[in-house]
């Protein structure tokens, strides 16, 4: 059985999509990463700006999603996440939030799992723990619910 724990909301605050069009693996976008914040119970902090997440959408309308970025913690330590994951839906759903507009974060499938690395020695244990994410997407952020798989 597998049971999680509630790590940390976080917020990231995004630039617009490049689209760098059809490619042989699929439409490759890149959504530049301005900024943000996360907040949890073991740790909590900003994200840097730098970073983007390298989104491929397939043909069959999946978006791979490959983020990568900085988080600060409030007590200055650097976490280094890369975050891995799909989002789908119905097409109308789906073109819904291309345009930017408002979704019911339940009409659709955002799932991750962001993976750690830190040499900051009081978040060591973020080295060695698998973690799951589900989110949703805003018209100019994506919120995630980080959880510990224990």
């Amino acid at each position: 059985m597998i049971e999680t724990e509630f790590l940390c909301r976080i917020r990231v605050a995004l630039e617009p999509a490049r689209e760098l069009g059809e490619t042989p693996l699929g439409r490759r976008r890149i959504v530049a990463i301005a900024g943000g914040e996360f907040e949890g119970p073991r740790f909590s902090g900003r994200v840097l700006p730098g970073g983007a997440d390298w989104q491929l959408v397939r043909a069959d309308g999946v978006a791979y999603l490959d983020a990568r970025y900085t988080l600060q913690t409030h007590d200055g330590a650097l976490v280094y996440v890369r975050n891995r994951g799909y989002r789908h839906g119905p097409p109308e759903v789906m073109a819904r939030l291309a345009r930017g507009e408002p979704v019911e974060p339940g009409a659709y499938y955002q799932r991750a799992t962001p993976w750690f690395e830190t040499a900051a020695p009081s978040y060591a244990w973020l080295n060695r723990t698998v973690c799951v994410a589900t989110g949703w997407r805003e018209p100019q952020a994506v919120v995630q619910d980080f959880y510990l798989v224990r």
